[in-house]
């Protein structure tokens, strides 16, 4: 029996209907994806499964004695309760029995006589219920898995805590309850990459029931899921597989829909022309031909989905945007980055990824000037003009309106070599008219997000620092900012831990690795897992591990022991293969960009309506430009492990 049937959902806010006929199961130890565009609805179908909404019209069944554990966007709790109390008050009947265990044993301490046996008896029980629900290890586990997803304080008053922190306290709860079915609403948001790699293991292989994940997050849907869903203009889609395969059969399905509306449009020419031509007369033939065209003609055509359009202007600035020297930079007594020494030119990406709290916003703030370093220096270069986006949208104001936020007292804004209306501009954001008067504090985490990009995206940069950009974005909006920045002339500095973002934009990745140690890698995110696993393979003397999209957190470990002795016998590197050695990572990089635009091309519903017939070249052309990464990745990992090896 299904853990969740719905069946014919509908659901509106006003006129906006949002859900229109959804069906969907969900079986045991399914592990399901949810994605969509900001507003579609993705969040009001996961409270509705979860049993937190109601929908207008339709069913949802849900098996009994199968619990459902659900992650919201904000989650809210006592506030005075800890951390830990708060995962453990999730355990339900375990964390009863554990209460009724410790207050008779405290109790115990004062009694005597009858007293005493009553005491006693009801200590045993509850014990027993305690032995029955999970065991004593309960409370361990949930320190455990508190420290897995980034809680360094436990035992603070939940109202303590910061909005990052409190997210990963309620994933905890729910995660540590091991319920029959986890609804997981942008689980991702505020974790870094130690946390969100651990999650991806833990939920692909660990969680004992079925997991439906609702997240922007392309990774960690490639890595988790085997059943893909899309909720679009109030229709629910389903595609086997993860991401990549969703993207697959997506453009499939509108690349039939596109020529099944084109065959409709030919066909109605065709009707209207024969009609001009015909007597008004008509026989019974011509009668049924007339209403096979008014059934042709009252059908609707695909809607097409809206993407925000973004772009950027750059300046010209020196020879360097950003020059770092033996930089020290200390917060609240600890130091956070030492002896830092980076240089970043126009046209160089560079991703900034690290646990939470090493130091990554702080560089930022040091680099735009807003902290003073303890040792070294920060230069920026000549001509430099510095862009910077806050992960916490500081820079909007809450209180005026979108139009207000990004026009700043103008009429117009030059974008693309050209001057825009603002009203104008921000349609290009997905703001409509109507819209554009709403106050900012209104709005969706997305839809604030577009505000924030618009408002920086509105002024032309030669160096742009990017805090955590890719929270609360939707896939087709993070998808044109990618590319936004790929054909940016200028320099770029992102602290983010999105995965995909890395491995698509980034040119390069600098590294917290703790006690002040920043190291620069080259390439994005697998690159960058890459050139970690060799090293560490190094140091053990052991052959490193090719990494993989689904198994990263594997290749930063250590290959076994067994194969220590291997590089003894390996020939050491010619002259030629050092050379070789040298240029293969930029190459590596430059057949993942010219895979990151083919499959940017391929995303364009346009290509498929204008020149359907270059689909199949293109896809061909991917696939092979995939399999020249992997040859290029393999050789590299073949003559580094033999250069460390010498």
């Amino acid at each position: 029996m299904s853990l969740v049937a719905a069946h014919d959902l509908t659901k509106a806010f006003g006129t906006r209907s949002v859900l229109d006929g959804v069906t969907l199961t969900i079986e045991p130890g399914e592990r399901v994806g949810l994605v969509g565009g900001n507003g579609s609805g993705k969040s009001t179908l996961a409270r509705i499964l979860a049993g937190l909404d109601t929908p207008d019209g339709g069913t949802v069944a849900r098996r009994r004695e199968a619990p459902i554990g659900y992650l919201q966007q904000d989650p809210r709790f006592d506030g005075e309760l800890s951390a830990r109390e708060v995962v453990l008050a999730g355990l339900g009947d375990w964390s009863v029995a554990k209460s009724r265990h410790d207050q008779a044993s405290l109790a115990l301490a004062g009694a005597s006589g009858s007293q005493l046996a009553t005491l006693l008896e009801a200590q045993e029980k509850a014990a027993a219920d305690v032995e029955r629900l999970g065991g004593w290890d309960r409370e361990h586990q949930a320190l455990a898995m508190l420290g897995a997803v980034g809680v360094s304080r436990p035992d603070a008053p939940f109202a303590t805590l910061s909005g990052g922190d409190r997210r990963r306290v309620a994933l905890a709860r729910v995660l540590v309850a091991r319920p029959a079915l986890a609804i997981l609403d942008e689980p991702s948001n505020h974790l870094d990459l130690e946390s969100l790699e651990w999650l991806e293991g833990y939920l692909r292989d660990d969680h004992p029931g079925a997991v439906l994940l609702v997240t922007h997050d392309r990774w960690l849907l490639d890595g988790v899921v085997a059943r893909t869903l899309e909720l679009a203009q109030g229709k629910l889609y389903s595609y086997e597989g993860g991401y990549q395969d969703y993207l697959e059969e997506k453009l499939t399905r509108e690349d039939h829909e596109a020529r099944t509306e084109q065959n409709r449009q030919n066909f109605l020419r065709r009707e209207v022309e024969w009609l001009r031509r015909q007597p008004k007369a008509r026989s019974t033939k011509q009668k049924a031909r007339i209403d096979r065209a008014q059934v042709a003609l009252s059908q609707l055509a695909p809607k097409q989905e809206r993407t925000a359009k973004l772009a950027m202007d750059s300046v010209r600035g020196g020879r360097n945007a950003l020059e770092v020297s033996g930089l020290r930079v200390d917060v609240a007594g600890r130091t956070l980055v030492s002896g830092l020494d980076l240089i970043v030119a126009p046209g160089e990406r560079l991703g900034v990824v690290g646990r939470n709290g090493t130091g990554k916003t702080s560089l930022l703030r040091v680099i735009k000037g807003e902290l003073a370093p303890a040792a070294g220096t920060v230069v920026l270069g000549r001509g430099t003009r510095l862009s910077y986006f806050d992960q916490h949208r500081a820079d909007l104001d809450d209180a005026a309106s979108i139009f207000d936020n990004v026009a700043q007292n103008r009429a117009r804004v030059e974008v693309g070599g050209e001057s825009i209306e603002v009203r104008s501009y921000l349609e290009r954001y997905l703001f409509d008219p109507h819209r554009q008067r709403q106050p900012v504090g209104s709005l969706s985490g997305g839809e604030r997000a577009r505000v924030a990009l618009a408002k920086l995206l509105s002024e032309p940069a030669s160096l742009v620092l990017l805090d955590e950009p890719t929270n609360d974005l939707d896939v087709p909006t993070l998808t044109v900012l990618e590319q936004v920045l790929v054909d940016f002339r200028g320099a770029v500095v992102v602290v983010t831990h999105d995965r995909w973002f890395l491995d698509r934009v980034a040119t390069g990745v600098i590294a917290f690795e703790g006690e002040g140690k920043v190291v620069r890698y080259a390439g994005g995110y697998t690159s960058f897992r890459q050139q970690q696993a060799a090293s560490a393979a190094a140091a053990a003397h052991a052959p490193p591990r090719k990494v993989t999209r689904s198994e990263a957190p594997a290749a930063a470990a250590p290959a076994a022991p067994a194969a220590a002795a291997a590089p003894a016998a390996l020939k050491p590197l010619s002259w030629a293969e050092k050379r070789e050695l040298e240029g293969l990572l930029e190459k590596i990089e430059q057949a993942e960009s010219a895979a990151a635009a083919l499959e940017i091309e391929l995303a364009d519903p346009t290509l498929y309506a204008s020149r359907g017939d270059a689909v199949p070249k293109l896809t061909a052309k991917l696939k092979e430009t995939r399999s020249e990464t992997e040859r290029l990745t393999a050789r590299w990992e073949e003559l580094e492990m033999r250069s460390a090896a010498k």
